[in-house]
């Protein structure tokens, strides 16, 4: 099997910003395994709070052996961006392979459509408000807290979008008496 990684930098529309710090951009690695004239693509994003960074996912990728499988994967590398991505492409390799869906190749239920929360970044409450009336169509906001001003934000948003439901993530911003 071929194992191929590249690496793609994806600017971001605005800044995202958690309670850790704020991003301007997506470093994602993309993995291609190729088998038999059949290609299997996965991505991943290394995050910096795992101890990661595109150059060690890279690394941990490239010491695969030349065969390995999904069920050897577990036991080659250890879980993280690098397991996850090799994975997805090797679940994409098996199912494009074998002709089935990779919810069939599972023993799975067809997937149904689901809703998803749609995240609006730490902010002042003002742009957070401005953030939220403009996605209040979306019946799930999840806000990211972690500043001085979470009680003025979450009551911002709330303004903003008085019908979604709303998703709080303080991303390891709170103490447990602010949580309280």
């Amino acid at each position: 099997m071929r194992t191929i990684i590249s690496r793609d930098t994806f600017p971001l529309t605005e800044v995202f910003s958690i309670a850790r710090g704020s991003r301007t951009k997506a470093e994602v690695l993309t993995v291609k395994v190729s088998r038999d004239g059949f290609k299997g693509f996965g991505e991943c994003v290394p995050y910096g709070r795992y101890d990661e960074t595109p150059d060690s996912v890279a690394k941990e990728i490239q010491s695969l052996p030349e065969f390995y499988d999904r069920i050897a994967l577990s036991s080659l590398l250890p879980a993280g961006a690098a397991r996850n991505a090799v994975d997805c492409a090797l679940w994409d390799l098996e199912a494009k392979s074998s002709g089935l869906r990779a919810w069939e190749l599972a023993h799975l239920k067809q997937p149904a459509p689901e809703l998803t929360a749609y995240t609006l970044t730490l902010d002042s409450p003002e742009k957070m408000e401005r953030q939220a009336k403009k996605n209040s169509f979306r019946p799930i906001l999840k806000i990211k807290l972690g500043g001085t001003e979470d009680l003025s934000c979450l009551e911002a948003v709330r303004r903003g979008a008085p019908n979604s439901n709303i998703i709080i993530d303080a991303n390891e911003g709170w103490d447990i008496e602010t949580y309280l």
